[in-house]
C-alpha cells in the first residue's frame, strides 16, 4: 500500500496565506453596497483594493476614506489595519490566549516567524505584552486626538480620534478627516505631536520598547550610561531613527523653505512643524499635511529614500528597515577600511545578519523595479518620478502619492495592490514560502577563484 503523503504548510506560507484570507475577507465585506455612504456598491476591484491597502498599513486609497465608505465599512477597514498593524499571527495567538488555550510549539513557531524573533522563549508573554502596549498606547493617542478633533467635529470627534490613533500606530496613514489628510492640522502642534509620536512609537519595534524600558528602570543605577546597558539592535535602532527623523526634516526645512506650493507662505515655526511631520511620515505613515505632488525634486528624492528604509524589524513600519541599511552600511565601511570583520558599538555582526541584509535590499529593489515597469507600461501618460514615488510608497506600504493612486487604471490599481502585499508579507518571506527543496548540506567544496568586482 502506498502512504499517503501529508501535506503540511510551513510556518512562513501560514503568515502569508493568513494575510491573504484576512484582505479576501476584508474586500468581501467592503464590495458590499451597506459599506458606502452612498448605497452603491464600488465594485471588487476598489473593494479589493482597500482591503490590501489597510491590511498591509499602506495607506494608499483610491477612493477617499471619509467621502466613500459608511460606518460600517470604516469599521472593517480600521479592523483590518489593527490586524495588518499586529499581524494576523498575533491576533489569532491572542484569541487563543484569551479562551485560555496555550500557545502550542506550532503557534510559537508562527509567531517567531511573524515578529522575525531569535527565540521561543515566552512567546504568549511576548504577545500579551505586545497586544496590551498597543491598546495602551492607541487608547492613550485616541484621548489627546479628541482634544482636537471633538471641538471641531462633535460627537464625531471621538470616532475620528479612535480611527486616527489605530492608523497610526500602524503606520497606516488612511484618516476620515478630509479628502486631504492632515492638511487641515498642518499648524496645529497636538495633532503634530500625536500623529508623529504615535507613527515613531509603532515604527521603533517591540522589543526596542521593552529594552527601553528595562534600561530606564535601572537609570538610578546608571544614570548616564544608560544607553550603553541597550541591546546592541536597540542601539542601532535608536540611533538610525533618530538620524533619519531629524536630518530629514532639516534636509525638506531647506528643499521647502520658499517653495509655494509647500510650506513657503508659512512662518518659520510652522515651515519646522511641516519638515517634522513629513520626516516622519515618509518613514512609512503615509499621512501628509502638505502637497506631495508640489514637492520639489530634492524633496521627493529624499522621500523616495526615507521611503525605501523605512521604520524598524518587529514593528508596525515597512521598508528595508532601519538595521538592515545600518548593517550594510557597517560592512561597507569595513570593507572600504580593509578590516576583516563588521564591527559595531563593540559588536562584531554576523555573516548570517550581513547576508540577510544584502538579501532583504536586493528583492526589494527587484519588486520596486518590477513593479515600475509594470505601472509605467499600465499607466504611460505618468511621469518617471511619479511612478517610482508610487511604487517606492507602495513596496515599503506607507502610502503617500503624487496625487497618482486616485488616477490608476484597472491594471495599475492591480500592480499597486500586488505591490502593497508583497511589500507587507515581506520579500524574503516570500522567497522561503515557495522554496521546494530542502537545504542540502555542501559536502563537496568547489574550487575558489577570484573575480574583479566594482
Amino acid at each position: 500500500m502506498k502512504r499517503k503523503v501529508k501535506f503540511t504548510l510551513s510556518t512562513t506560507q501560514v503568515i502569508l496565506l493568513g494575510f491573504l484570507g484576512v484582505i479576501l475577507v476584508g474586500s468581501g465585506l467592503l464590495v458590499l453596497p451597506f459599506a458606502t455612504k452612498s448605497g452603491v456598491s464600488v465594485g471588487y476591484l476598489d473593494a479589493l483594493f482597500t482591503a490590501t491597502t489597510s491590511t498591509c498599513v499602506t495607506g494608499l486609497v483610491t477612493l477617499t476614506t471619509v467621502d466613500t465608505w459608511s460606518v460600517f465599512g470604516q469599521i472593517v477597514i480600521l479592523i483590518l489595519i489593527q490586524i495588518g498593524g499586529l499581524g494576523v499571527i498575533t491576533v489569532s495567538s491572542c484569541l487563543l490566549l484569551l479562551l485560555h488555550r496555550k500557545i502550542g510549539v506550532k503557534d510559537s513557531h508562527l509567531i517567531q516567524d511573524a515578529f522575525n524573533l531569535n527565540t521561543l522563549a515566552e512567546l504568549g508573554k511576548f504577545v500579551k505584552k505586545v497586544v496590551i502596549g498597543t491598546l495602551i498606547v492607541e487608547g492613550v493617542g485616541a484621548l489627546l486626538y479628541m482634544t482636537v478633533f471633538i471641538p471641531d467635529f462633535g460627537p464625531k470627534g471621538i470616532w475620528i480620534a479612535v480611527f486616527n490613533s489605530v492608523s497610526a500606530f500602524c503606520n497606516a496613514g488612511i484618516d476620515i478627516v478630509s479628502a486631504d489628510s492632515l492638511s487641515a492640522y498642518a499648524c496645529n502642534p497636538m495633532v503634530n505631536f500625536v500623529t508623529c509620536t504615535l507613527v515613531v512609537l509603532g515604527g521603533l519595534g517591540y522589543i526596542v520598547w521593552w529594552d527601553v524600558i528595562r534600561v530606564m528602570r535601572e537609570w538610578k543605577t546608571y544614570k548616564f550610561k544608560s544607553f550603553q546597558r541597550l541591546t546592541l539592535h536597540s542601539k542601532i535602532v535608536l540611533t538610525v531613527t533618530s538620524v533619519l527623523i531629524f536630518g530629514g526634516a532639516l534636509l525638506f526645512l531647506l528643499f521647502e523653505y520658499n517653495n509655494p506650493l509647500t510650506m513657503g507662505n508659512y512662518h518659520f515655526f510652522d515651515k519646522l512643524q511641516m519638515s517634522f511631520f513629513q520626516s516622519v511620515m515618509t518613514r512609512t505613515a503615509g499621512f501628509s499635511s502638505v502637497s506631495q505632488a508640489g514637492l520639489t525634486n530634492g524633496s521627493a528624492m529624499l522621500s523616495i529614500l526615507l521611503m525605501f528604509i523605512g521604520g524598524s524589524p518587529v514593528g508596525t513600519a515597512g521598508g528595508v528597515k532601519t538595521v538592515t541599511v545600518f548593517v550594510l552600511f557597517a560592512m561597507t565601511l569595513s570593507t572600504v577600511t580593509n578590516k576583516n570583520e563588521t564591527t559595531v558599538f563593540h559588536r562584531t555582526l554576523s555573516r548570517q545578519a550581513i547576508g540577510k541584509a544584502m538579501a532583504v535590499v536586493g528583492v526589494f529593489m527587484s519588486i520596486v523595479i518590477i513593479s515600475t515597469l509594470l505601472l509605467a507600461v499600465a499607466m504611460p501618460e505618468a511621469s518617471a518620478l511619479d511612478l517610482i514615488y508610487e511604487t517606492v510608497s507602495a513596496t515599503a506600504t506607507v502610502g503617500l502619492s503624487r496625487n497618482l493612486t486616485a488616477s490608476l487604471n484597472a491594471w495599475g490599481k492591480l500592480v499597486i495592490t500586488g505591490t502593497m502585499y508583497l511589500g507587507r508579507v515581506g520579500p524574503i518571506s516570500l522567497l522561503i514560502a515557495f522554496r521546494t527543496k530542502k537545504e542540502i548540506p555542501n559536502i563537496i567544496k568547489n574550487p575558489t577563484e577570484e573575480i574583479s568586482v566594482g
